[in-house]
């Protein structure tokens, strides 16, 4: 069970996903360029790709019957990729080369290895059956149908894909436009001394280069000071900025705690308070017509609610088909002793020993222990009230695949 006053995480990612409204800017850009972005329309395909049957080996094209007296081939003709198609004449063979078009008659591709070559001919070592080690045309993509769809997240091979249908330039949604706010006096940035009491803001690093990860683009990046007018002037200033607020600290109970009382007095509180470890005091509001994802301070709780809870949120802004993740089930390498009410998502990694593969559990699962994120690959959950025994089978998900 889950305290009443604690939403769980399902849920938040639903209401997040839900009150997410997709960015509508869109613009073009070279292909080189477009690594990361987000498909703003449906791409189709021109033409057949590849355009014609062509060889999937170096070797001989041939018509598998001229081979059923085993004897000896005359090559006729040589071709290359590029070069233009030949044709077949019966009873002889055509050297050609990967990529190369099919010869006007032939049937099938003997790749080289497989032929022994005796003056101006061949013999063949071995089987030949019709349309061996040819690809056919449009075998990978027909003309008409789709290749990609908007809403898709361009990889590398997207990149391919696109060029090989003869895109030069793609049109694409805009970058999601984040204002990062981190609260707290004691902030001090590296570079400067610390005085008393003071320590050096390492949230605004964490988020900025989550962000950039992420595919966004930072527009305002201040620190808040802990006064509630100082916070409600910011807030409504980077409201006419960015397409996101994203604060860090200032979300939880205590009295310099003015993000939260801000959202509620001058916007709108949504969510607040999940059944998450870390990560528990995350807010979700609205300032004017401008989403607020209120992160916690705490240096881990900000880099797990950022992936856990913000990366859905910023996809379904993004304009992108593909929300959540999928993470994979491993065996435990690690045990817990105590149920909590909270899901927990600890710092992990694999590890491959006498036992196979399992996932390994950094010692101090602390949310002040940021290195624990610079030793682990990604985070293994335990759910709400359950312990974990050495072998149990667990979700891990890789950092790399919360931030795709």
């Amino acid at each position: 069970m889950t305290s009443p006053d604690l939403t769980p995480v399902e849920e938040a990612i639903d209401h997040l996903v839900a009150q997410a409204r997709p960015i509508t800017r869109s613009q073009t850009v070279a292909l080189t360029n477009s690594l990361d972005r987000v498909l703003a329309r449906d791409y189709t395909v021109p033409a057949d790709v590849p355009p014609a049957d062509n060889s999937a080996v170096d070797g001989y094209a041939v018509r598998a019957g001229d081979l059923a007296g085993g004897g000896p081939l005359p090559v006729s003709g040589r071709t290359a990729a590029g070069e233009e198609r030949l044709t077949l004449k019966p009873g002889t063979a055509v050297r050609l080369f990967t990529g190369s078009e099919i010869p006007s008659g032939a049937d099938a591709v003997i790749m080289q290895e497989r032929v022994s070559v005796c003056g101006d001919g061949i013999t063949v070592n071995g089987p030949v059956s019709e349309g061996q080690n040819i690809r056919r045309r449009g075998q990978d993509l027909a003309q008409g149908e789709l290749a990609l769809a908007a809403g898709t997240r361009i990889r590398p091979q997207e990149m391919g894909l696109l060029g090989s249908i003869g895109t030069a330039d793609v049109a694409v949604y805009a970058k999601l436009k984040v204002a990062v706010l981190t609260t707290g006096d004691e902030l001090v940035d590296p570079g400067q001394p610390l005085g008393p009491g003071q320590i050096y803001n390492s949230n605004r690093y964490t988020l900025l280069g989550l962000l950039a990860k992420a595919g966004c683009e930072v527009v305002l990046c201040e620190a808040l000071k802990d006064a509630r007018d100082a916070t409600r002037s910011t807030l409504e200033r980077a409201a006419t900025e960015a397409d996101l607020i994203i604060t860090s600290g200032g979300v939880s109970v205590g009295e310099e705690d003015h993000v939260r009382a801000v959202l509620e007095e001058s916007g709108d509180l949504s969510l607040w308070r999940l059944a998450s470890k870390p990560g528990k005091p995350m807010a979700f509001g609205t300032i004017g017509d401008t989403p607020v994802l209120g992160l916690p301070g705490n240096p881990v709780a900000v880099l797990v609610s950022f992936m856990v809870m913000g990366m859905p949120f910023i996809r379904a802004c993004q304009g992108r088909t593909s929300i959540t993740v999928r993470g994979e089930r491993i065996p435990a390498g690690f045990s817990t002793e105590k149920p909590s009410i909270r899901r927990q998502y600890v710092r992990a990694r694999k590890n491959i020993g006498d036992d196979g593969l399992t996932i390994t559990a950094y010692p101090n699962q602390s949310s002040g222990v940021l290195s624990s994120a610079c030793w682990a690959e990604g985070l293994a959950v335990v759910p709400e009230n359950t312990t974990i025994t050495l072998g149990d089978p667990i979700v891990y998900y890789s950092f790399a695949e919360l931030l795709e």
